[in-house]
């Protein structure tokens, strides 16, 4: 076994994609504050809807802070909102999911998301497989399942992880086209083209929920605990954690930056432990089987002759 030391460009762009794996995966235990009780303070169609406009609002007056008015001008915001639809769409299938399951599950079935993204890259890109990104693909997967571990009542697949497999199907594809379709764009340009675009869509399907008759929000149970969990998830879960994963794809590609996603049920639990939670030895032991898996299929380790 050989072990490579990683470029400074390369390292840190596996740290901003750690930050932002760790950032949304404090996202997921807020969600539960809103979809948990029965009946749900806010409904999967009304939290996503406030959770896209909430970061929307972030992330607009931000950008123009940061890059100025111009920028906002110049940006292709047709292409950008119809990505951005369908990280809205994603988003949908995650809370309708996670509402079906539990924020562990939904981390577990987002452990797929690494297959989805080298497939994406073979067909669009022309990717060529060799044995270090086999080979850490599976411990990246493998990892991921073993980080899961064993809590809030265990695992189930149903409804719940099929809504969850959607979700990461779209979200990678949309990821991918966040960076390709959008040129000219910084990665806070590109992430707030394409939030606004979750937001509008993600508004469109709330209201057309409600008039349907589906439940909305149980505004007398929204008190500042509820309001510092939807902020969590929309400004910390979604604006801020998709800027540095925006970052990240950009340098290293959706294939790459995908399988730290299989160390959230990890990070998950860690801060389900400073909540009360205890620390489970397997989930460590997965995560650093997925931390070994980046390393191997970015190179930086290499199993005999390669």
């Amino acid at each position: 076994m050989t072990v490579l030391a990683p470029t400074r460009s390369v390292l840190s762009a596996n740290l901003i994609c750690m930050a932002s794996m760790l950032i949304w995966a404090a996202a997921l235990p807020a969600a539960e504050v809103l979809i948990r009780p029965v009946p749900p303070v806010m409904p999967p169609l009304s939290l996503t809807a406030a959770r896209m406009a909430m970061a929307a609002a972030f992330l607009v007056p931000l950008w123009a802070m940061v890059e100025g008015v111009d920028a906002l001008r110049r940006a292709r915001w047709v292409p950008g909102m119809m990505v951005g639809s369908m990280i809205g769409l994603g988003a949908l299938f995650l809370v309708m999911g996670q509402t079906r399951t539990t924020a562990v599950m939904a981390a577990v079935v987002s452990s797929a998301m690494p297959l989805v993204g080298i497939t994406i890259e073979i067909v669009l890109d022309g990717r060529k497989l060799n044995r270090g990104i086999v080979i850490g693909l599976i411990l990246s997967i493998l990892g991921g399942i073993l980080a899961a571990g064993k809590f809030d009542g265990g695992l189930g697949f149903g409804i719940g992880a099929l809504l969850c497999l959607a979700s990461v199907i779209v979200f990678t594809l949309a990821s991918r086209l966040t960076v390709t379709s959008l040129p000219g764009l910084t990665p806070l340009g590109s992430t707030t083209v394409t939030v606004v675009g979750a937001a509008v869509a993600a508004c469109v399907f709330a209201a057309v929920g409600m008039v349907a008759g589906m439940p909305g929000p149980d505004w007398p149970a929204f008190g500042w605990t509820e309001f510092g969990a939807l902020a969590l998830f929309g400004i910390g879960g979604l604006a801020i954690s998709q800027v540095l994963w925006i970052m990240s794809v950009g340098q290293l590609g959706i294939a790459m930056s995908s399988l730290h996603i299989n160390m959230t049920p990890f990070y998950v639990m860690v801060i389900l432990l400073a909540l009360g939670g205890t620390w489970n030895w397997l989930q460590a032991g997965g995560a650093a089987l997925v931390a070994v898996g980046v390393l191997v299929a970015q190179g930086f380790i290499r199993l005999g002759r390669v």
